[in-house]
């Protein structure tokens, strides 16, 4: 086994062990359970873990994590049909007349 990776917080750290599972690469989360310790050890000592059960997996497994850390990509605005108004990408409905903006 190899540790591979450090994640911010739990939740990250199980997003990425399923992310590589789900590509046919076995993997353990550690630390789970130290996150009640920081203050009394340092805190890079209770953050989660990735460990990779086949050190071979490595170079597949850092593709995966750097498409995950990917930011999305930037979307125009969208203009309403009915008002005109610019609503953010992620709107399915005109925030001002309520318009669907499909």
């Amino acid at each position: 086994m190899k540790r591979f990776y450090s994640a911010a917080d739990l939740q990250q750290a199980h997003l990425l062990a399923s992310l590589l599972r789900e590509a046919g690469i076995p993997c353990h989360v550690f630390n789970e359970h130290l996150q009640g310790g920081v203050g009394e050890i340092p805190f890079t000592h209770a953050w989660p873990e990735l460990w990779l059960v086949n050190p071979a997996d490595e170079a597949r497994a850092r593709a995966i994590v750097a498409a995950f850390e990917q930011p999305p990509p930037d979307e125009p605005a969208r203009r309403c049909p009915g008002c005109g108004e610019e609503n953010p990408p992620n709107f399915e409905t005109c925030w001002r007349c309520g318009d669907s903006l499909d």
